[in-house]
């Protein structure tokens, strides 16, 4: 499937604004990979900083919730506490460590109710829980990003080459001499110049000085910090030099993205593009049709195959089958060709969802260890694009393969849709056979707790026109043991497990 209108072979980046929501498409070598969506009236949480108070302290669960401000009080576990003071020793209301000399610290010897605490969101509230916090306050930037309880300097795995990395490394502890702190240095600083890594590092360090003195001035809740918009963040966190161009089909976002790229990616500002089309970018490109794929259950493979996607609270499941494909050799090598191709099907959905937790994927059996192991690295390889850290065990013995990739933000769906409220979430619904039988105990029961002269059963026409048509001798028999005549009448605005029974 090709999303591209013209010619190339390099990503880009789509950006549909409207008033009160910004979607960005992610589309890699003609492919859409990701689509992000920020609503005006529910924007992010993630790298915000918030002074919160301590609202409850549970210690079966090493574990505190934190009032930010939010709907749900946020959750701080035990290891995502700085560990500087204890609370017997440090000022009363400073933000600690979850370790202490050569002896872990339990969650009562760090923080009690009401103390007030810097935490920063590294989890957005996903369903009914709140958002997941941390007392370690890191700030990006193009570069780098900024730690603020450390004093060193790493370098992303991501870049390979040793040389470079130790180029990096050692341009960043000569530039700490100057500005402390600790860093990380980002894939995209590959080949990156000594000045550029410094003004990271200057404009960093004002960051920081800044929010200190917020934090000085001010008492009670508050937020301190908040994470640039969407459209920001994609030109810090998602260009590179592979992406050919952004297109932006609203002329006041793309000056807006213009001016923080010519302060801050100069190299990015002859990509900026304004899309002034009267089709739909999102049009265009079949960005719609994809994402409304993507809330289905079923995607088709191009062997023939296809693969099944469930997605619970608990975990994901993700079950590959052969369909129509029949291979042209054996059996085996029919399997492993389908396998194959599911991996990276797998890859893609994953992102394309954002699909997060636990993850189990059940490939087609395979006989050879050969094969399953290639599938494995298939499945590794085709992920390395995905900026979500992701971890995948070897296969089971009952040949599924778990893995887990890092849940940050709500899933597509998550964010798109809702439980349905005829089924309530459970993916099927009662058939009309079984209300009737539902109908007709709670007509026992009635009867049997009172004496009306007749019952009116009011329900949906399906179940309506079972009752007088196959279950139409059940009634009568009912009728005749109860001593009482029942009614029905077709309610066209019912669901059909919805029903009343009235008596008069």
């Amino acid at each position: 499937m090709s999303t591209r209108a013209e010619g190339g072979t390099g990503d880009e980046i789509l950006i549909n604004v409207t008033p009160r929501e910004t979607r960005v498409a992610v589309v890699e070598n003609g492919v859409l990979q990701e689509i992000l969506i920020e609503r005006a009236g529910k924007r992010g949480l993630v790298g915000n900083i918030y002074k919160g108070q301590v609202c409850r302290v549970l210690p079966g669960m090493e574990a505190a919730f934190v009032d930010i401000g939010l709907e749900r009080a946020a959750f701080l576990h035990v290891s995502d506490i700085r560990s500087e003071y204890v609370l017997d020793k440090g000022p009363p209301d400073i933000t600690v460590t979850a370790t202490g000399g050569d002896r872990t610290l339990a969650i009562t010897d760090l923080v009690r109710e009401g103390q007030n605490l810097v935490v920063q969101v590294i989890k957005d509230p996903i369903g009914t829980k709140g958002a997941r916090l941390t007392t370690h306050i890191t700030l990006p930037s193009r570069f780098l990003v900024f730690l603020a309880d450390s004093d060193v300097a790493g370098v992303s795995v991501k870049i390979d080459g040793e040389r470079e990395r130790q180029r990096l490394k050692e341009m960043v502890n000569a530039f700490r001499t100057e500005f402390g702190g600790g860093y990380i240095v980002r894939t995209a600083a590959e080949g990156a110049e000594a000045w550029a890594l410094r003004a990271d590092m200057q404009f960093l360090q004002r960051l920081w000085s800044s929010i200190q003195d917020r934090i000085r001035e001010t008492s009670g809740m508050i937020a301190l910090y908040e994470d640039l918009p969407l459209v920001l963040r994609v030109l810090r966190d998602f260009v590179g030099a592979n992406v050919e161009k952004v297109r932006i089909d609203s002329r006041e976002t793309c000056q807006r993205m213009l001016q923080f790229a010519d302060k801050f990616i100069p190299e990015m500002v002859t990509r900026l593009e304004h899309y002034p089309g009267e089709r739909p970018i999102f049009e265009l490109y079949s960005i719609e049709d994809e994402i409304h794929k993507a809330l289905g259950k079923k995607v088709p493979l191009k062997s023939g195959g296809y693969l099944i996607v469930d997605q619970t609270e608990a975990m994901a499941t993700i079950d590959v089958n052969t369909g129509a494909y029949v291979g042209h050799r054996n059996l085996e090598e029919t399997i492993f060709k389908t396998n194959l191709e599911a991996a990276a099907a797998i890859a893609r959905q994953l992102r394309l969802r954002n699909l997060g937790g636990i993850i189990i994927l059940d490939f087609i059996d395979m006989v050879s260890e050969e094969h399953r192991q290639a599938v494995l690295r298939a499945l590794e390889k085709h992920l390395e694009k995905d900026r979500a850290k992701s971890h995948i065990s070897q296969v089971s013995p009952l040949g599924l393969v778990e893995m887990t990739r890092k849940r940050t933000r709500e899933s597509l769906e998550q964010i798109l849709c809702e439980p349905c409220p005829l089924c309530d979430g459970r993916g099927s619904i009662k058939t009309a056979e079984t209300i009737c039988y539902e109908i007709f105990r709670e007509l026992l029961r009635e009867a049997r707790q009172y004496s009306p002269r007749q019952f009116v059963v009011l329900a949906a026409p399906e179940v309506v026109d079972v009752m007088l048509d196959q279950e139409s001798n059940s009634v009568a028999q009912l009728e005749a043991f109860i001593g009482i005549p029942i009614k029905f009448q077709a309610e066209t605005l019912y669901t059909r497990e919805q029903y009343d029974v009235v008596l008069m």
